[in-house]
C-alpha cells in the first residue's frame, strides 16, 4: 500500500503524500506551489484552473485540457500534468503566450493562464484549427473582460508553431496498488473482477470515474471521501469495440473518445456532446457516469434512448444484466442498478440508410449549460411512411423518458404537419414537466412539441431559423 501520489509535473517526476481525495487544484497551489493555476468557480465551468492531463491509454494518450478544481489526486497517479508554468521553456514564453500578449488578449489576467493552457493543448495537436475549433477549445474558459476576438486571433497567429514539451513516454504499467494517507484510501482496480471485489470490501466508497459531477461536491468541501474506488484503469470499463452492428463503449470511456468514434456517423449526437461538455469536461467525464447519476436533465440518456442503446451492468456477485437503456431508469435518481453494482458498458446501434436521428438541446446559453428541454428523435422510414419511431426527452419528467403516445400517433403514418401536430398534443400523456427557474411546465410542453416539428422540417430538408437553442 502506497502513501504517496506519483506523477509528472511540467516534465519532472513528483511524489507527494496527500489524501487521495485532495483536489488537484489544492495540490498544485498548496504543496507544489504552482500558483499560476487559479480557482474561479470550483465547479469545472470557468476554466481558470485548466491544466493539460496526459494519461496512458486514455484519450489516445494525448494531453487534453482538464479542470484541476474537480479532479482528485487519486485520478492522476501515474499521469502527466502540464500547468501554465510548464508552457514556457527556460524562461521564454511559448509563441501562443507571446501572441496573446502582443494582441492585447488579456486584461485582468485571472482567466489568462487557463486560456493559454487550453489553447496550447489545442494547437499542440492541431496545427491548423478552424475558428470553430478554436471557439470549441475555449468553450470551457470564461473571460468576462477581454472578449474573445483578440484571444482567437492570437490562437490563429500561433497556429502551426506550438510544440508541447512533455516528459518521455511513460513506461510504467498501470498499477492496482492502493493509495492511503491521512484517513483516506483509494483503490485502483484494473479488472472488473477486482472492481467488484473492491465494491464488496468498501460498500460505501465513492465510485469515481471522471468526477465531473461528484467532483463539484468535493471541491465545495461538502464532505471528505474516506474511501474511493477509481474506475479509469479497469480494462473492461475502458474497452471500445466497433462492428457492423454498432459501438460498445465501456462505462469509463470518456466523452472525448466517444465523440471521436461516433461524431461523423452521428453528427447530431456529436454536436450535443460538444455542447453539454467543454474540452475539459469531455476529457474526463464518462458515459457511464452520465447515465449512473440518473439525472432527469442529463443530456446523454435521451439521445441514447432514442438510438435504441442497451446497457450492461454487473452485480457484486459478477452476474451481468443487459437491457434497453430506457428500462434502466425507474424513478427520480433510481435505476435498476443493484446495490454496489457497476455499469459495465453501453451499446449504440449504427444507423441504417432508412433510419434518421436528430437530437436538440434547448438551454439558456449555447455552451456549458443545463438543458431546459432535450429532445431526441429516431425514425425508420418506408418511403414516406414512418415504419418505427422513438421520441425521447430529458427535462420533461422525473426520468429521461419516451413519449409513446406521441410515437403511436406517428407510427404507420406520413410525417406531415398535421400528424406531427397531433403527436405534439399527446406529449402530456407520458410527460409531466415541472416549473422551475429554467422554464415553466407550459413552456417546456410547447418547446417539446416544437422540437418534433423541427425534426419533421429537418427530415424534409427544410431550413429552420432557430433563435434560441
Amino acid at each position: 500500500m502506497a502513501q504517496a501520489i506519483s506523477f509528472t509535473l511540467n516534465g519532472k517526476p513528483v511524489r507527494v503524500s496527500v489524501r487521495p481525495d485532495t483536489t488537484v487544484l489544492d495540490l498544485l497551489r498548496g504543496p507544489l506551489n504552482t500558483t499560476g493555476t487559479k480557482e474561479g468557480c470550483a465547479e469545472g465551468d470557468c476554466g481558470a484552473c485548466t491544466v493539460l492531463l496526459k494519461r496512458k491509454g486514455i484519450n489516445g494518450g494525448i494531453a487534453n485540457a482538464a479542470n484541476a478544481c474537480i479532479m482528485t489526486a487519486a485520478q492522476i497517479d501515474g499521469a502527466e500534468i502540464t500547468t501554465v508554468e510548464g508552457l514556457a521553456h527556460e524562461g521564454v514564453l511559448n509563441l501562443l503566450q507571446e501572441a496573446m500578449a502582443e494582441n492585447g488578449a488579456s486584461q485582468c489576467g485571472f482567466c489568462t493562464p487557463g486560456i493559454a493552457v487550453a489553447l496550447t493543448g489545442l494547437l499542440a495537436k492541431n496545427s491548423a484549427p478552424s475558428e470553430e475549433q478554436i471557439h470549441d477549445a475555449l468553450a470551457g474558459n470564461l473571460c468576462r473582460c477581454t472578449g474573445y476576438r483578440p484571444i482567437v486571433e492570437a490562437a490563429q497567429k500561433a497556429a502551426g508553431k506550438i510544440h508541447l514539451l512533455t516528459a518521455a513516454e511513460m513506461q510504467n504499467t498501470v498499477s492496482n496498488e492502493e493509495i492511503s494517507f491521512d484517513g483516506s484510501i483509494a483503490k485502483r482496480p484494473t479488472s472488473l473482477a477486482e472492481l467488484l471485489e473492491a465494491r464488496r470490501e468498501l460498500p460505501n466508497a465513492t465510485l469515481l470515474a471522471g468526477g465531473t459531477d461528484l467532483g463539484v461536491a468535493r471541491a465545495a468541501y461538502e464532505k471528505d471521501w474516506s474511501s474511493i474506488i477509481v474506475t479509469n484503469n479497469v480494462k473492461e470499463l475502458r474497452s471500445t469495440k466497433e462492428d457492423a452492428a454498432g459501438w460498445t463503449f465501456g462505462a469509463a470511456v470518456t466523452w472525448q473518445e466517444i465523440l471521436e468514434n461516433v461524431g461523423q456517423a452521428l453528427p447530431s449526437f456529436g454536436t450535443l456532446i460538444r455542447r453539454f461538455g467543454s474540452t475539459q469536461i469531455r476529457s474526463m467525464g464518462t458515459m457511464g457516469g452520465n447515465i449512473g447519476t440518473a439525472s432527469p436533465i442529463g443530456d446523454g440518456p435521451p439521445a441514447l434512448i432514442a438510438l435504441g442503446a442497451q446497457i450492461t451492468f454487473a452485480a457484486v456477485d459478477g452476474t451481468q444484466t443487459t437491457m434497453p437503456l430506457e428500462d434502466f431508469f425507474l424513478d427520480y435518481r433510481k435505476t435498476e442498478l443493484p446495490q454496489n453494482g457497476v455499469i459495465v458498458s453501453i451499446h449504440i446501434p449504427k444507423p441504417k440508410s432508412d433510419e434518421h436521428f436528430r437530437v436538440y438541446k434547448v438551454s439558456k446559453r449555447y455552451d456549458q449549460d443545463i438543458s431546459t428541454v432535450c429532445g431526441a428523435f429516431w425514425v425508420k422510414m418506408s418511403g414516406d411512411t414512418v415504419e418505427d419511431v422513438r421520441l425521447a426527452f430529458g427535462g420533461m419528467a422525473a426520468i429521461p423518458k419516451r413519449a409513446k403516445h406521441a410515437e403511436d400517433a406517428l407510427r404507420g403514418k406520413a410525417m406531415t404537419a398535421d400528424n406531427v401536430e397531433k403527436a405534439g398534443k399527446l406529449l402530456g400523456e407520458d410527460l409531466t414537466p415541472l416549473s422551475d427557474w429554467r422554464g415553466s411546465a407550459n413552456y417546456r410542453e410547447k418547446v417539446a412539441s416544437g422540437l418534433i416539428k423541427r425534426f419533421m422540417h429537418d427530415l424534409n430538408g427544410e431550413a429552420v431559423e432557430v433563435m434560441a437553442l
